[in-house]
């Protein structure tokens, strides 16, 4: 039936529909209750009855968080981090790394609030003018749970070791590909973190993984951690607490940072590989 031929009685039960009927017809559950149950036990295929999945509203713009997400920086105040040693310099909506006082203590940022897994995307720029080379040119680092270290550096035309450049979990697994900006230029980081398993006695019972993406490019794949972030040495696993501090690192290098902001993550995202129980 086309448009035009619709009579007066018509339209109006079209209108009423749309306007009082709409919360009926959202009510309504299209699906089957009579397929195959599926390997979980729980649900049958296409299950009329399964929840359907909370609503989040994304951000306006590319990088923006949406609106689950929790900011913990947004060009304003750093009322969501606690400074370790001197205060983090904002200006212009831009925060970066102190210079370090003439003892040499370093300036990590902690985050006041405690994480387990997470979706986390974080903007960063590395100083131009160059300033030194390696492992001195523009080096931070974000820490889940203040253990496990993704490196940022000045990867662009900047010769380092491989599972110390940007993109890498800090002396275990150098990026797939390196895909750096030139130093000046903002860069993106979209990481989703995945907490380790501990059992009652303390014993490892599943690692971290991370998978990440760098300026849009995958650089770890779901990528099992060894353990704690440990410079010059193996990382090994130490039990720890379900949710911990995300940390930014201070390297005695002006990184900048803009758009901070981590969804946590509910058990569905992490447990599908987990043969126990996870909380």
């Amino acid at each position: 039936m086309k448009a035009q031929d619709l009579n007066g009685a018509a339209w109006a039960t079209l209108f009423a529909i749309a306007t009082t009927g709409s919360a009926a017809i959202a009510q309504e559950r299209p699906g089957f209750t009579d397929t195959p149950v599926l390997p979980d036990g729980k649900w049958r295929v296409h299950d009329a009855d399964r929840p359907a999945p909370d609503v989040v509203t994304p951000g306006a713009m590319p990088g923006a968080p949406p609106s689950d997400a929790i900011v913990l920086f947004d060009g304003g105040s750093l009322d969501a981090w606690q400074p370790q040693g001197g205060a983090w310099i904002i200006e212009d909506g831009v925060l970066t790394v102190p210079p370090r006082t003439p003892d040499g203590g370093e300036n990590a940022l902690v985050s006041k609030q405690s994480f387990g897994d997470v979706q986390m995307h974080l903007e960063f720029r590395s100083p131009n003018p160059l300033e030194k080379s390696s492992q001195d040119r523009g080096n931070s680092g974000i820490w889940f749970m203040q253990r496990y270290e993704i490196q940022i550096l000045d990867g662009f035309d900047n010769p380092t070791y491989a599972d110390g450049t940007v993109g890498a979990i800090y002396g275990w697994k150098p990026p797939l590909v390196n895909p750096s900006r030139p130093p000046g230029e903002w860069q993106s980081y979209d990481i989703v973190f995945e907490r380790p398993r501990f059992g009652p006695a303390g014993e490892l019972l599943r690692p971290a993984y991370v998978t990440a993406f760098l300026n849009g490019v995958l650089v770890q794949h779901r990528q099992p951690w060894l353990g704690g972030t440990i410079w010059r040495q193996v990382g090994r696993y130490e039990p720890h607490g379900d949710a911990e501090p995300i940390q930014l690192q201070d390297h005695d290098s002006p990184v900048s940072f803009r758009n901070i902001w981590v969804r946590p993550l509910p058990e569905a995202a992490s447990s599908h590989d987990f043969e126990g129980e996870v909380k």
